[in-house]
């Protein structure tokens, strides 16, 4: 039994009430966000490949990093997603982390852990998808560019969502976009080198299209509608990789 403010409880009475107790949901459905451990969790598993980069003196990138002819020669679809947690140099894993935790905690408040999970990773793969589709089949290329662009348009959809002023965020976007197709406009930071705008374009068209559904799911079906939009564009991803890769057998 169970010290309550008037006589006692058993522990099991005191389980069924709470399951009726209606719980602190986030802003669009998710669980209440104490710690973003799921941002912090990406930030880390970034380090850590950064580190391992650098140990094994890139050999680590060579087995990760995104190459359409490794991805359909070698069946190696890990790529696709591996490569979303590796960077060249210093500069460039500052760049991304800086954003990440920036907007990331933001987001997974926002969205809860497991939504904002899925929002990070269909991104990174929604980049690598269409970098598999336009990219030259020999180009390699690696960072978290385009889960970081996607959470930019997922900022967006969130800002248009609450009625706040998202002039900022469209600033903010039209900048990384020149910085994309125009790297020069800031000499000497990545060296004149051409930056990955498939993987950029990809993650943003597909952060915008999940954080939408997510954002704008009606609240009577909320997680039904979040879930299987999620499910959707997964399959769509996957349905246009496995068209990428016949093509290539052609």
């Amino acid at each position: 039994m169970q010290n309550a403010s008037v006589g006692f409880q058993c522990p099991e009475c005191v389980a069924q009430g709470n399951k009726s107790v209606r719980q602190a949901r986030s802003t669009f459905g998710g669980a209440v966000v104490a710690k973003p451990v799921v941002t912090y969790t990406i930030l880390g598993l970034i380090a850590l490949m950064f580190a391992g980069q650098y140990l094994t003196n890139d050999r680590l990138t060579a087995e990760l990093a995104m190459n359409p002819l490794a991805v359909v020669g070698l069946g190696q679809y890990y790529r696709l997603i591996t490569s979303a947690f590796l960077h060249f140099g210093f500069i460039h894993i500052l760049f991304n982390g800086y954003a990440l935790w920036a907007i990331g905690p933001y987001l997974e408040r926002a969205f809860g852990h497991w939504r904002f999970a899925a929002l990070y990773l269909l991104s990174a793969l929604g980049g690598s998808t269409l970098a598999y589709w336009l990219d030259a089949p020999n180009t390699w290329s690696v960072g978290a560019s385009g889960a970081v662009y996607g959470l930019f348009a997922a900022v967006f959809v969130v800002g248009r969502k609450l009625n706040m002023d998202v002039r900022g965020v469209v600033v903010l976007i039209a900048i990384n976009l020149a910085i994309t197709f125009l790297p020069w406009i800031i000499p000497g930071v990545f060296g004149g080198t051409m930056l990955s705008w498939t993987a950029h374009l990809g993650g943003l068209a597909t952060g915008a299209v999940v954080s939408a559904a997510l954002a704008y799911a009606p609240k009577s079906s909320r997680s039904l509608v979040q879930v299987a939009a999620i499910v959707g564009v997964l399959a769509v991803l996957v349905i246009l990789i496995v068209i990428r890769s016949a093509q290539f057998s052609l």
